[in-house]
């Protein structure tokens, strides 16, 4: 069975650095034979979570609009590629708004106590987290890996099975093809994760 692959590219600036590096890797993971589908989240209507609670009875959201499809995709999907720039020290609006639309999955899990993916498929799902950041500090995505790990853990990805490829020092568009390893992480990342993909879906 051919592996799923959801990715999101969440920058507001479309083909920048984020989105490019996440090309790169979907390019990858397509040459090993997976199935990829990218969302443009800026270019879809996702609307931010209202806080209403209300997926605590409803084990929806109350909203109507793109998250419908992306909700069920998330749980579809095999590998899910989250790909955001870091703006003012953590997630892009856009990707934020994505991640804090997930809260059904929570409400699902630790209100309702119903199963987020079928038995069967758990522990056997990976997630990505692609970023890029113009400043070259170290700590540049520290406040981003907490939201990322939220968002992996409440779609049932477990932490070990979360791999990370940020790239820092790259900030006005198109400077990701001149880093002298992006492209080769990218490709070395996506052929790590569909080996393990298919060795879990194996096993």
């Amino acid at each position: 069975m051919t592996l799923d692959v959801l990715a999101f590219a969440t920058s507001p600036r479309r083909h920048g650095n984020s989105e490019t590096l996440l090309d790169w890797m979907l390019a990858a993971m397509e040459g090993e034979g997976a199935a990829v589908e990218k969302i443009v989240v800026p270019e879809v209507d996702i609307r931010p979570c209202r806080g209403c609670n209300l997926c605590e009875t409803l084990n929806r959201c109350v909203q109507r609009d793109y998250m419908d499809y992306v909700h069920d995709r998330i749980v579809a999907a095999d590998c899910i590629v989250l790909a955001s720039p870091i703006y003012c020290m953590g997630l892009a609006a856009q990707a934020k708004a994505l991640v804090d639309r997930t809260q059904v999955f929570r409400s699902r899990k630790y209100v309702l106590h119903l199963p987020v993916v079928p038995p069967e498929r758990k522990g056997k799902r990976m997630g990505i987290f692609l970023s890029t950041a113009g400043q070259n500090w170290d700590y540049v995505f520290d406040a981003a890996i907490p939201s990322v790990k939220c968002f992996f853990h409440v779609v049932d990805i477990r932490n070990k099975d979360i791999r990370y490829l940020m790239v820092n020092g790259v900030d006005e568009k198109g400077a990701i093809d001149r880093h002298p390893t992006a492209r080769a992480d990218a490709q070395s990342l996506a052929n790590e994760v569909v080996r393990r993909l298919q060795e879990l879906r194996a096993a």
